[in-house]
């Protein structure tokens, strides 16, 4: 899942980070990228407490709803990718009708690009509910 974040810096070296689309969650790094390095796991841990409380994970919103925030409009936009599967819960089996040709599409793709067919239709399914 990809979040968008807003870095601020005072002095031009240092920076803090915040996640909007998760209140709460904010991180810092004496560079840049070691703030970015550093909010991907202030993320994590974010969104291992929400699942531990029994809550969802929420969609991260497009950067262009967030720009008209006066409290974001200083910072300087990024996105990171963070690996949600793990919050996800175990995977469970289950049994689906598709036609054979569709089957058969989703297969050649999935094998094209490196995935299964479980990790497409699940990754297809996120993006349909985004």
């Amino acid at each position: 899942m990809r979040f968008p974040v807003v870095l601020h810096t005072d002095d031009g070296a240092r920076f803090g980070v915040t996640v909007p689309d998760l209140p709460g969650c904010f991180s810092a790094g004496d560079t840049f990228d070691a703030a970015l390095d550093s909010v991907v796991e202030a993320i994590e841990l974010h969104l291992e407490g929400l699942t531990e409380d029994g809550q969802d994970i929420p969609t991260p919103r497009p950067i262009a709803e967030r720009r008209a925030d006066p409290d974001l409009a200083s910072g300087v936009w990024a996105i990171v990718a963070v690996d949600v599967s793990r919050f996800e819960g175990r995977a469970e089996k289950v049994n689906i009708t598709l036609p054979g040709r569709l089957l058969a599409k989703i297969d050649r793709y999935a094998k094209d690009h490196g995935a299964t067919r479980s990790g497409f239709l699940a990754e297809a399914a996120r993006a349909a509910m985004r």
